[in-house]
């Protein structure tokens, strides 16, 4: 199963839509969506505006892979669970977040093994078409790491 979410603050139509598109023409792809607070209504893809957490984490669970917008807590939750993703930046010129920060992590983590860019929905399809070609993650672990906690409680503590 392929799960598409865009989060809860902002709807990602362009997503969503190029995604939809996609599923038209791919109807044996068992998918659903999250698609937050949106207008746009995805006519082949089976979708909820928001859903509980335990069925968000049961999503997760039970697809082959993930497809989301760049946010960090859709990679890392992709991460977590050794799920491959396939992300698409929001734009703050098209109004879809309030800065650029998802085309930087899209660029800074598109070179890691499970995580897949597409830079706009016109790269959607060809990327959906290859998914079975991405590997898994390796997992990581739901809580930080004993080191990075205690160079965090140095830098909070300041030299002396």
């Amino acid at each position: 199963m392929i799960f598409i979410t865009v989060g809860y603050q902002m709807a990602f139509d362009r997503l969503v839509d190029a995604v939809d598109r996609w599923a038209a023409n791919h109807p044996e792809s068992e998918m659903f969506a999250q698609i937050g607070p949106s207008e746009l209504r995805p006519q082949n893809i089976p979708f909820t505006a928001f859903m509980e957490p335990v069925e968000f984490t049961r999503r997760v669970e039970e697809c082959s892979v993930l497809v989301a917008h760049a946010g960090m807590g859709s990679i890392l939750t992709a991460l977590q669970y050794g799920k491959p993703i396939l992300v698409m930046p929001r734009h703050a010129a098209k109004g879809e977040t309030r800065n650029d920060h998802q085309i930087a992590t899209s660029q800074r983590l598109g070179e890691r093994p499970g995580i897949e860019v597409a830079m706009d929905e016109s790269e959607i399809a060809d990327k959906l078409d290859r998914l079975a070609n991405l590997t898994a993650p390796p997992k990581i672990s739901d809580v930080a790491s004993p080191e990075l906690l205690t160079r965090i409680r140095g830098f909070i503590a300041g030299p002396g």
